[in-house]
């Protein structure tokens, strides 16, 4: 049997996103997309996580990765290469255990999106090749670097010589002249795997060696979060780009292409979950009036919003009057599931044309129901880990209308 190692980087510090490797990724610590892609792969028989630091370890060892060692800190510093990390973990590990993989996968925590199967495939290529080194995941490149150049001198100084181009090609004179047709098709590596043989690693002293097979990947899962733009926009791919990717969960559905009813928890939804209470027993919340801007265009659209909760405080109906919706309160929260079940009937509504929000557990029947469940991003960690899709507004300050902003956007599309 093969012996295959899944060994993810992840050290502690991070100064474009701090504490990056457990900050909350479309519901899961980013660190654990990677654990998932190696739990779900048949050929990985050991995962482990290479870390200096004892959160992340514990969050590791949480998802199901080993943490036998701490990487010393003069490895885990900002212009820490890989190569001294994986030497690092391969000779602790025989010197410690005995234990000598085969093959190291490489999963980096910043490549979360990956497709399901890549990890087997890569190891696949690995062993099906036995002149193989390494294997690299790679995308066809954005830029041809034949249409590239080097500027002599030093242009920041202003003492620029003339261009001179960056590759050439046997027969063709002139390739930055040439139409990107004719050029030979060129890849960029990715950050989603890389499958190495042992001794590339230790007696080559090399990440990848002389002979380096290609994975090629569909350029759509190309993802490596450097900032936080970043990281807004590859949550949203994850939620609405439809792809067939290694999840940490259960599979999230896309938005329903016909939606009839977006209904609408109460008490940390259209409130912020807080409540004052005066001296006499007055309850008084508080709400984001802009939760109510698209309401209209949506009914215009046959989209209807409802609010249904188990709050049996009148702040409920008036609320939804204020935003011109109907509301059903007073829910048992044992019952929440069958009152759905009952309003959809009332209204003839299919359940695959439904979305629900909410944020605490009493909403998990409801998101079983939904044709497609949303969570605030405030919402506790069993409603963030069901939901279908993790919204960045919390409950209170605008969830509801950036829900309605997504929906108006993707029936529009």
């Amino acid at each position: 049997m093969t012996e295959v190692l899944a060994l993810i980087p992840a050290r502690g510090g991070s100064k474009g996103i701090p504490r990056k490797n457990i900050r909350i990724f479309a519901g899961y610590p980013l660190l654990v997309w990677s654990i998932a892609a190696a739990h779900q792969s048949k050929s990985v028989t050991r995962i482990i996580v290479s870390t200096d630091d004892e959160e992340i370890a514990a969050v590791a060892r949480q998802y199901g990765a080993g943490t036998p060692f701490m990487r010393p800190a003069e490895l885990a510093q900002d212009n820490t290469t890989d190569l001294p990390v994986f030497e690092h973990a391969l000779k602790w590990l025989a010197e410690n255990e005995g234990y000598h993989p085969d093959v190291v996968v490489q999963l980096r925590p910043t490549s979360p999106i990956r497709p399901r199967g890549l990890v087997d495939e890569g190891v696949r290529i690995l062993l099906s090749h036995p002149d193989a080194d390494s294997v690299r995941g790679v995308v066809p490149a954005g830029q041809n670097p034949h249409k590239m150049w080097h500027i002599t001198g030093d242009p920041l100084s202003g003492t620029s010589g003339p261009m001179k181009p960056l590759l050439e090609i046997p027969g063709i004179p002139e390739p930055y002249n040439t139409p990107r047709q004719i050029l030979p098709p060129t890849y960029w590596q990715t950050g989603h795997i890389d499958a190495i043989r042992t001794g590339t690693i230790l007696e080559g002293g090399s990440m990848s060696g002389r002979v380096v097979y290609p994975l090629l990947i569909d350029p759509r899962y190309t993802v490596d979060i450097d900032n936080l733009q970043d990281w807004a926009r590859y949550e949203y791919l994850v939620s609405m780009g439809g792809l067939d990717m290694a999840w940490p969960g259960r599979p999230r559905r896309p938005m329903p292409d016909k939606i009839k009813l977006i209904l609408c928890d109460f008490d940390g939804v259209i409130t912020d979950n807080r409540v004052w209470t005066d001296q006499d027993g007055r309850e008084t919340v508080v709400s984001s009036r802009s939760d109510s801007m698209y309401i209209t265009k949506l009914r215009e659209m046959g989209i209807e919003v409802m609010i249904l909760s188990s709050e049996p405080n009148p702040v409920v109906q008036v609320r939804a009057k204020k935003m011109g919706v109907e509301a059903i309160n007073g829910v048992s929260i044992q019952a929440k599931g069958e009152a759905m079940r009952k309003v959809l009937e009332q209204k003839k509504i299919e359940a695959e044309h439904v979305v629900y929000i909410g944020n605490d557990v009493n909403d998990l029947p409801c998101f079983a129901i939904a044709g497609w469940s949303v969570a605030v991003s405030d919402a506790y960690p069993e409603l963030i880990h069901a939901a279908d899709f993790v919204l960045s507004k919390p409950g209170g300050h605008g969830a509801v209308r950036e829900l309605c902003e997504l929906v108006l956007k993707h029936i529009s599309a």
